[in-house]
């Protein structure tokens, strides 16, 4: 295997060239310093120079309530980029990873939402990020000449309310003002699963060596739900922090985007597809403020 990884400088790239390069396997990861998905010459003549049996696209462009404003960068990253990097993919004969979000949802309603669960995102990030799925399933369902069946070698993976070790999220910001200050408010009624970027480097790692790859669309979060307020009150109970917590409902805070009352995944589709599930996120919240520590 050879495997190229985009956003290699994000939390979730990062963690999965780490992994990767742990066990021994040949993988590049590279980010915007060093190619610019946006351009479609450079990223076939990046993959041709390096040809991989396997691309996972981490890379994105994720200032959410930013997109509403910059409509076009957020176009280009999430969409052409993916699109690139796809045709990339059916060049070299390659399969791909893309990982997606939740954020391509926007049910109100309380039940889990399955892989099958119709999309309807409220933003401009979560649009782009459905259309980036669509163009890159468009393009390699077509094949070539040496995939003729590459349809099977797309999966994607929705995830949701990302936190690792290298970058910004929410965990740290928890922990940055709940040292500045006495009391946070945090929403209460925006309820979903917080996923650790190593768990999911982990999930890739079982994609990579399955005999067999599991082409599909997938749910790919640590197991079990909580609302943001839950989430920053577990952060601070677990950090041993005084700071304390107060729930808002979303109404009362303002931002850019609207975002779905409803982030709850249903993970079934990795167990049919033969794939161990992530551990529950209290437990992947307590490893990561182990290694922060």
């Amino acid at each position: 295997m050879r495997i190229l990884v985009t956003g290699a400088n994000g939390q979730l790239g990062y963690d999965i060239v780490r992994l990767l390069t742990s066990r021994g396997i040949a993988c590049r990861g590279c980010d915007i310093d060093e190619l610019d998905i946006t351009d479609g010459a450079a990223v076939l003549s990046f993959a041709a120079d390096y040809s991989p049996t396997h691309i996972i696209h981490c890379a994105a462009y994720t200032a959410v309530d930013k997109a509403e404003a910059e409509r076009e960068p957020c176009f280009k990253a999430n969409v052409l980029g993916t699109q690139n990097l796809a045709l990339a993919a059916r060049e070299n004969g390659a399969r791909m990873i893309y990982f997606s979000t939740d954020y391509v949802y926007g049910s109100n309603g309380e039940e889990p939402m399955d892989t099958d669960t119709p999309t309807a995102p409220l933003n401009v990030y979560g649009s782009t990020k459905l259309k980036g799925e669509q163009a890159a399933a468009q393009i390699l369902e077509t094949g070539n000449e040496k995939t003729p069946e590459l349809w099977r070698s797309l999966a994607v993976l929705r995830t949701s309310w990302v936190f690792g070790l290298h970058g910004g999220n929410f965990v740290k910001t928890m922990l940055r003002l709940g040292r500045e200050r006495e009391e946070l408010t945090v929403v209460a009624d925006q309820v979903g699963s917080p996923t650790y970027t190593r768990d999911l480097a982990e999930l890739v790692l079982q994609i990579l060596l399955k005999p067999q790859f599991p082409a599909g669309v997938y749910h790919a979060a640590n197991e079990g739900f909580c609302s943001w307020y839950e989430f920053a009150v577990e952060i601070m109970r677990q950090w041993g922090m005084n700071c304390r917590v107060k729930p808002i409902a979303t109404e009362d805070y303002k931002t850019a985007a609207r975002r779905p009352l409803n982030s709850r995944l249903d993970k079934s589709s990795l167990t049919r597809a033969g794939l161990r599930r992530l551990p529950c996120w209290n437990d992947a919240l307590s490893r990561y403020l182990t290694e922060l520590r």
